[in-house]
């Protein structure tokens, strides 16, 4: 996957990789989409592995073409919540794999999300029109409650728990026997996701802003080294970082002074990282 191939036609890795599509805000930013997320992952036989793309912000869509991603043959959405930041390419997305690939897709696309997301969905399609729901493929939409797990159709196992951001909002984490992968979406401070998150290949974890501003629905450095210590994964990725908070600052650093003796980066588009869990 590290070269670019036409939609649909990239070439399964070898191993289980992190691409981040899009890693900002709300705040429009020139090199930057919006929160988006891409985990592929081998398979055999039918199932052919499954390529995740874990929110689908402005600009992702865009960012997942740059990229060379196979945008036509994702398998699996998962939505954290419903925040625009999170969620405002959607239409463009289902748009584009209705009327935007060479080859029509026949295979079913399943939509994860907390609850609440069906109904989310019926009010985009009654906006954008029916390709939303009915784009001449399947989409299938399962809402996780808190706690819950399940398998996806390529094999690998989506677990979702609370986070204090919406009265929707989900962490997501993804287990496929030789990787792991954790997603906190947007979230205030938890003692529950550091245990949630135990042992990931990569935690890419939400760090909005400096601990003067920290509020109970975003991370600031030191509640983001809590979280970290707790779940000690091989790469934390700080990614939702707001401009003024990321340019004025080294981020990793404040995570580090805040306790946190691991790996860490600030997430960038075009990230790459195979997710490993040996």
């Amino acid at each position: 996957m590290n070269e670019s191939e036409p939609a649909g036609h990239a070439p399964e890795a070898a191993t289980a990789e992190l691409v981040v599509v899009g890693c900002g805000t709300v705040v429009p930013e020139a090199d930057r989409a919006a929160s988006s997320y891409w985990v592929a992952s081998p398979g055999a036989g039918e199932a052919g592995g499954t390529r995740v793309l874990f929110d689908c912000g402005p600009g992702a869509v865009q960012a997942l073409a740059r990229l060379g991603l196979p945008w036509g043959a994702i398998t699996d959405l998962a939505i954290s919540h419903f925040h625009a930041d999170h969620v405002g390419a959607l239409p463009g997305l289902f748009f584009a794999l209705r009327h935007g690939l060479a080859q029509p897709r026949s295979r079913p696309l399943t939509v994860w999300g907390p609850g609440g997301t069906r109904r989310f969905f019926e009010r985009l399609a009654s906006t954008y029109g029916d390709f939303v729901l009915n784009p001449g493929f399947p989409v299938l939409i399962e809402e996780l409650a808190p706690d819950e797990g399940r398998d996806l159709s390529g094999g690998p196992r989506l677990e979702a728990r609370k986070t204090p951001h919406t009265e929707e909002s989900v962490a997501w984490r993804l287990e496929g026997g030789a990787f792991s992968f954790g997603y906190t979406g947007d979230t205030g401070p938890s003692r529950e996701l550091g245990p949630f998150m135990s042992g990931v290949s990569a935690l890419v974890c939400e760090c909005s802003l400096p601990d003067s501003q920290a509020t109970d629905n975003h991370l600031s450095p030191a509640s983001v080294a809590g979280i970290a210590s707790a779940a000690s994964p091989r790469l934390l990725v700080l990614t939702h970082i707001y401009p003024h908070f990321r340019t004025g600052h080294d981020v990793a650093r404040l995570v580090a002074e805040a306790g946190y003796a691991g790996d860490a980066c600030l997430a960038r588009e075009g990230f790459r990282v195979t997710l490993t869990n040996r």
